[in-house]
């Protein structure tokens, strides 16, 4: 609906994934793994709302199919708006458009190398319950958060040519895949 979700595929692309662009609540059946992008979140919100998506996307978190939002994408995923993490962005934390930054981040799960993090009117999170894994702070904010099945961001992963932010999330998918197939060939 908004934010550079062709970013996202070429990446999930490169990785192995068919990617396909959600629009509907009838796309999100049989989904992996589902990508919120960053762009403006009260668009996206109202987006979501207009296309009738939010019990879809409830449904699919709550079958623990991974999602991925970054940016814009983790204020959607907070707990002020659909509530599928413990935790509370801030929105524009560090500056507005001006203010926009690149850094180097350390995100545990990913190597040593640290990764290049794009910062684009970027959000942080304010406060997170005893579940939310930090993976990586940023001037002692944390800017990349797992729990359970949702895994977000306040930078753009989708920004630049090292994928293993996004390997992470693929990780995730295909470890839920192999554990439906699981229950299906047991069936």
């Amino acid at each position: 609906m908004q934010g550079d979700f062709e970013a996202h595929a070429r990446i999930l692309r490169q990785l192995g994934a068919e990617v396909i662009e959600v629009r509907t609540p009838e796309d999100l059946a049989d989904l992996d793994g589902l990508v919120i992008p960053g762009g403006e979140s009260t668009t996206i919100g109202k987006g979501i709302e207009s296309a009738g998506l939010e019990p879809a996307i409830r449904a699919l978190h709550a079958a623990g199919t991974p999602i991925l939002g970054t940016c814009a994408g983790m204020i959607i995923c907070d707990a002020e708006h659909l509530g599928l993490i413990d935790a509370s962005a801030r929105r524009n934390a560090f500056g507005r458009q001006l203010q926009s930054f690149e850094a180097d981040l350390e995100v545990e799960g990913i190597g040593d190398e640290p990764l290049r993090a794009v910062f684009i009117r970027a959000p942080w999170i304010e406060r997170s319950g005893p579940g939310v894994e930090v993976l990586a702070s940023y001037e002692g904010h944390p800017v990349a958060i797992r729990e359970g099945c949702v895994l977000a961001s306040a930078f753009h992963p989708e920004l630049t040519d090292d994928s293993r932010f996004h390997a992470i999330f693929m990780a995730m998918a295909t470890s839920v895949s192999a554990r439906d197939g699981a229950k299906e060939e047991a069936r």
